[in-house]
């Protein structure tokens, strides 16, 4: 047992440092790209992008998160031909799937480009990032193996790797297409993106031939495909269970372009101009509210296994106590990233992206946007119990109330109702995430952490825009006024946070709901 644990602990941190690595890299990556392409190009990337995920997820069909754990089973029992007919069999499946859609895409780029995109000039960025498809499934699919050995370390390189020549190439391709149109350089960064993620496949490859079992004799890829129907079977009913939620997700993310620049036509903003709207929404606003999550999404994933031990101990008392751990970590993350986006959202988008336009939108969604460092490990406890089935029918609700609000609030208010639409959509599914936990096992908290880190972000806000204006009189530039600033509110809602713990005796107030 000692050494599984120690494995686990091992990947998820390594796996965590790789995330972070990854979320500093694809921010700075976004930064510069932003520049160079302005809120207008941004907007091209938005649009031409929502129609590959569909089709990722069309072709894994769930398969990376079914092969971690057959290989992992087959593995511990020391059925090696087992480990190789399953990596096969995903590999043959998600390689055919994969290129057949990819090829209907390409060939049916003008008719889906008329349908779905709301700009034509995101026809060549659309062209331009459809070959990833067959990249990224069969990434999947190795990673999935991987996962499976439990070599993490593998799979952080890869990660690591892939960003670092998306950096690279992205700037490069930019650079030589901007003289020819701003739609070509959007083209030229999606395929960016290609080269990055055929990069890391090359490594997942070449790591995969360094360390792969050695075949028995006789045994080729026809007689694991021939002997492969079982195991595709065996593959299917783990994984086609866990892409409905993908599926929903990528067919809203490929009309949510259409429904936001509708909705602002409906309100009187003309093509070009939607389009820079929604470029300053996807690709200011939200990378950086996105950016703290990585911590939270790591837990989420060592919280899935945590909660289905329990659940299946039948221990209760454990179940509540590794939920109330995630709540306070979404808590400790959440709070002053909160604060520093709502209070500091028009510097920090002058400072990044040059784009002083982007702050208020930031502004409106940083608050909603608190519940989201909520709703992963929410998210993770329903699949830790088996409630699967209760988290895709909350992301429909919420998506279906999202679309409306969307479209609603968007074409009376433009781009700010757009952006109260979506914060409406993360509110809603964390509730009704939170609902169905409550109504499977009740949910028991100690409330007076929350009470005390409400009053500490008030503090901090206060502190940070009173240093924000005296740095400021003393005609400091703007970069070190917000550096200065943050630093100041930090530290003071560190103390806060410190000098207002109650002492453990007190610790008694609790709220309990469901159960």
């Amino acid at each position: 047992m000692p050494q599984p644990s120690s494995s686990f602990i091992q990947g998820t941190f390594v796996l965590s440092v790789a995330a972070f690595i990854n979320r500093i890299l694809g921010f700075v990556s976004g930064m510069y790209v932003a520049r160079l392409l302005g809120a207008e190009g941004i907007g091209l990337l938005m649009i031409a992008h929502p129609l590959v995920p569909l089709v990722i997820t069309l072709t894994e069909l769930g398969l990376p998160v079914a092969i971690s754990k057959l290989v992992a089973e087959a593995d511990a029992r020391g059925e090696h031909a087992k480990v190789r007919r399953i990596l096969r069999v995903s590999l043959a499946v998600t390689g055919f799937l994969s290129l057949t859609l990819t090829t209907i895409s390409l060939l049916g780029s003008e008719w889906i480009a008329s349908i779905l995109l709301s700009d034509q000039r995101a026809y060549y960025a659309m062209l331009a990032i459809t070959p990833i498809a067959p990249v990224v499934a069969v990434s999947a699919v190795l990673k999935g193996y991987f996962r499976g050995k439990q070599r993490m370390q593998t799979i952080a390189v890869s990660d690591v790797l892939e960003y670092t020549v998306q950096i690279a190439c992205v700037l490069a391709l930019v650079h030589l297409l901007m003289p020819y149109g701003i739609a070509y350089a959007a083209a030229g960064a999606m395929a960016a993106s290609v080269i990055s993620e055929a990069f890391s496949l090359l490594f997942l490859l070449a790591s995969y031939r360094l360390r792969r079992d050695a075949p028995s004799p006789g045994e080729t890829w026809s007689s694991h495909l021939k002997q492969g129907r079982p195991t595709l079977s065996e593959l299917l009913r783990i994984g086609l269970p866990t892409t409905g939620h993908g599926v929903v997700q990528s067919l809203y993310g490929a009309f949510q372009p259409l429904l936001i620049t509708t909705s602002l036509a409906l309100a009187g903003i003309g093509t070009a101009m939607a389009t820079q709207q929604f470029g300053m929404l996807a690709g200011f606003a939200f990378p950086l509210l996105f950016m703290p999550s990585f911590i939270t999404h790591s837990l989420s994933t060592a919280l899935i296994p945590a909660i289905s031990e329990a659940a299946a101990n039948k221990n209760k008392l454990l179940m509540h106590e590794r939920m109330e751990q995630a709540m306070r970590l979404g808590l400790l993350i959440g709070a002053p990233a909160t604060v520093i986006l709502f209070v500091w959202a028009t510097p920090l988008t002058t400072l990044i992206y040059h784009a002083p336009e982007a702050g208020p939108l930031l502004r409106i969604l940083a608050p909603m946007f608190f519940l989201h460092y909520f709703d992963a490990p929410l998210h993770a406890i329903l699949l830790g119990l088996g409630r699967a089935n209760a988290s895709l029918w909350n992301f429909v609700i919420a998506t279906a109330f999202k679309t409306a609000a969307i479209f609603v609030l968007g074409s009376k208010l433009g781009i700010e109702g757009v952006a109260y639409g979506l914060g409406i959509g993360i509110v809603v599914q964390t509730i009704l995430n939170f609902f169905s936990i409550s109504g499977a096992i009740g949910f028991y908290w100690n409330i007076r952490p929350y009470f005390r880190v409400g009053l500490c972000m008030i503090v901090m806000a206060l502190c940070g825009q009173a240093g924000m204006r005296y740095l400021g009189n003393l005609g400091l530039p703007m970069l070190w006024c917000v550096i200065g600033s943050i630093a100041l509110s930090l530290l003071v809602y560190l103390v806060a946070l410190f000098f207002s713990d109650p002492p453990e005796r007190n610790r008694k107030a609790q709220f309990s709901w469901g159960g």
